[in-house]
């Protein structure tokens, strides 16, 4: 693979994410936010209970052959004529143009038939068969976003079948890969170490399509193969960072993202930090996540109770998800969903934003704008 610098691809990530489908992820359980998270780290990692299934098509390779399409860049040789070669981009419209040939639609086309095609139309132009070589050199038309704590973040042009540790490899590992070695000295990609202290696994993910996928990078950190999924064009991985002690609060509070994390932080102060709830925020149904984002707990908490003293305050801990919505829920699934949504979705097109533009990370975490980036409206209850 190689590393693809496309600015447009902004806008196609926002509006890839914005029509973002529904997840299908498991629904959380309860926990009780009353009981102080004595003791809790985020460098802890529990390993137990941990039930993330993955379908076994996404752990098959992608059986379609690779296809050129706009700003890929192919080299191109007449056999036994070293004149002839040349460097082709593949134009917005998708064609070609090589010799005296007029521009040749190749968008769609696999390498094979590129070949076929260009000696069938040079053919017209000389005496007896012409053989052409053809060699893909960059790719930029089929992508995936490799963001977050990697040594290498970026945008990488995918050109063949490539699972997830193989990308994350590519772009050079977690930021302190631990360096597992293989024979002769060299990475074994099923065996690398990753850093549990920099990368919060918990919070790390992949988007296809709009969709989460089950893949437990906890379980992968560990080598279990079983969520080594082959990736797609345009899948979005994330390594979420583990450096920082922080909750993220999101949905209709005054600055939504994250705020740093105090012992014995409580909702009410959290949220402030946040600068607070609007009039209009269903504060009912305030949601506190905590753990995997394969294997979550929830707590549905009423903060309306807890400000008239009507109610004790909860706490919080490290890299809990606390969720203000704006009109109530009524099965846990669907909130689960929307929440759920609401955080990967805007912590994507916050990195990838930052990726297009070379910006480096902030240094007590993920900047997410939410609110004013995003906006989700729940389905009618059924």
């Amino acid at each position: 693979m190689r590393i693809v610098t496309f600015p447009r691809i902004a806008f196609v990530l926002f509006a890839y994410l914005l029509t973002a489908c529904q997840t299908q992820l498991p629904g959380p359980r309860r926990f009780n936010p009353t009981i102080p998270p004595a003791a809790l780290s985020t460098n802890a990692i529990d390993m137990t209970g941990l039930t993330s299934k993955i379908d076994p098509e996404l752990l098959r390779p992608p059986v379609q052959p690779f296809t050129l399409g706009p700003g890929d860049k192919i080299e191109v040789e007449v056999l036994n004529d070293l004149s002839t070669r040349a460097l082709l981009t593949v134009t917005p419209d998708g064609k070609i143009y090589f010799n005296m040939l007029q521009g040749l639609d190749v968008w769609g086309l696999t390498l094979g038939q590129t070949q076929d095609l260009l000696q069938k139309e040079l053919g017209r132009f000389n005496r007896g068969s012409v053989e052409v070589g053809i060699t893909l050199r960059v790719v930029e038309s089929k992508k995936v976003w490799l963001l977050g704590r990697l040594t290498a973040p970026g945008v990488y042009g995918l050109s063949n079948a490539v699972t997830l540790l193989e990308a994350i490899y590519n772009g050079g590992g977690p930021l302190t890969l631990l360096g597992a070695t293989g024979a002769g000295g060299t990475r074994d990609v099923a065996t690398i170490g990753m850093n549990e202290d920099l990368v919060d696994y918990k919070k790390s993910f992949v988007l296809r399509q709009g969709k989460m996928l089950p893949v437990d990078f906890l379980r992968l950190s560990k080598g279990d193969m079983t969520q080594n999924i082959y990736l797609h064009p345009d899948d979005y991985v994330y390594l979420a960072p583990g450096y920082a002690q922080e909750i993220h609060v999101i949905g209709m509070v005054g600055a939504p993202g994250t705020v740093p994390f105090t012992q014995g932080m409580t909702l009410i102060s959290a949220i402030a930090s946040a600068g607070g709830t609007f009039p209009d925020s269903y504060t009912r149904q305030v949601a506190i996540v905590r753990g995997n984002l394969q294997a979550p707990e929830i707590a549905l908490v009423d903060l309306k109770r807890i400000e008239k003293g009507l109610a004790p305050n909860v706490y919080v801990a490290p890299g809990d998800i606390i969720y203000v919505p704006q009109t109530p829920y009524h099965k846990l699934k669907q909130y689960w969903d929307v929440l759920t949504q609401t955080f990967v979705g805007s912590v994507a097109i916050n990195e990838g934003s930052r990726a297009v533009l070379n910006q480096p990370p902030p240094v007590n975490g993920v900047l997410i704008p939410f609110g004013s980036t995003i906006s989700i409206v729940p389905s009618s209850p059924r």
